[in-house]
């Protein structure tokens, strides 16, 4: 029997939080090295991916609970990984992307990077390209520095900007609570401020926090919550005093640990187990200091092609 070329290939991807966020000096070519860690969680986004007729380009449609600010034009980060694919491996750019998103939008959970890692997964599948990790990785790369583990999923590290991934072994479940702000923050603007903020200090090379890899190795959430730690996220709070009261909260009921994600506004929260996570959820919504609250679980896989038409 004849297997037919795909016509239509749909890609669920996560979203992230960074368990760590270590940043160095601003460089010469006004970049920060930097170390994190992050963690894929349960909030997914589904991107579709259709061959269009030769001459048509790319039409981009967006749906979900979390549209508002995504671009719908070739700036969107997906348009530019079917771009980039078409240049790189001489096929056609001839296509229909529609993305259903659930991850918030500039929450720091790497919603537009995981479109794009979605992107070339699904491109890779559509017209049989049988690319290695290493050779999607190189393309996501050139994208942004989260698109990489987004491709990866689970639990790993990022050095440089990010992009250089390494797997992290991890056991267990862990239960998180996110804050999501109906605003989002430049990450630019935050790492601005987070410049502002440390001027004239001697900031040391970033390191792998070794005690947050030994607890998430020994399945030790209570260690884990005790090691989270964001550089960035005295700048978030600066530009967004709100932030501080929402994490008040999750210290008055009795989260094991919590941080802003990434650049924010996203405040993520580890909990205990499922029935914490629901308290701390009802709390967050009762409290009146917050947009919108979701809870999610990790480490969960990468982008994964879940249909081919």
């Amino acid at each position: 029997m004849t297997r037919h070329a795909p016509n239509s290939v749909v890609v669920r991807v996560p979203g992230k939080i960074n368990l760590q966020i270590s940043v160095g000096p601003k460089e010469d070519d006004g970049y920060h090295g930097i170390v994190t860690v992050f963690q894929a969680i349960s909030l997914f986004d589904d991107v579709t991916v259709t061959k269009r007729d030769l001459g048509q380009g790319i039409s981009l449609d967006i749906a979900g609970d979390h549209t508002h600010g995504v671009p719908a034009d070739e700036t969107n980060l997906s348009a530019k990984a079917a771009l980039l694919m078409a240049e790189k491996y001489d096929i056609p750019s001839d296509l229909s992307i529609h993305i259903r998103k659930s991850i918030p939008v500039a929450g720091g959970m790497a919603g537009g990077s995981a479109d794009a890692a979605a992107t070339i997964v699904a491109i890779d599948s559509l017209y049989s390209l049988s690319l290695s990790r290493e050779e999607m990785h190189s393309v996501g790369s050139l994208l942004g520095s989260d698109v990489p583990f987004m491709l990866t999923g689970g639990t790993a590290v990022g050095r440089g900007r990010g992009d250089q991934v390494t797997a992290a072994l991890s056991r267990g479940v862990y239960y998180w609570v996110l804050a999501v702000s109906t605003v989002g923050l430049s990450t630019p603007a935050v790492y601005g401020e987070c410049d502002r903020l440390r001027a004239g200090m001697q900031i040391a090379t970033p390191k792998v926090n070794d005690q947050l890899l030994q607890a998430l190795l020994a399945q030790d959430a209570v260690t884990v919550g005790k090691s989270l730690v964001n550089d960035l996220q005295s700048a978030a709070c600066s530009l967004r005093p709100a932030l501080r009261l929402i994490l008040d909260v999750g210290h008055e009921y009795g989260a094991l640990g919590s941080l802003v994600s990434g650049s924010g506004p996203t405040v993520a929260f580890l909990v205990s187990d499922e029935e914490h996570a629901l308290d701390l959820a009802v709390a967050l919504t009762s409290s009146g200091v917050v947009g919108s609250v979701t809870r999610a679980t990790g480490p969960v896989h990468g982008a994964r092609v879940t249909e081919v038409r």
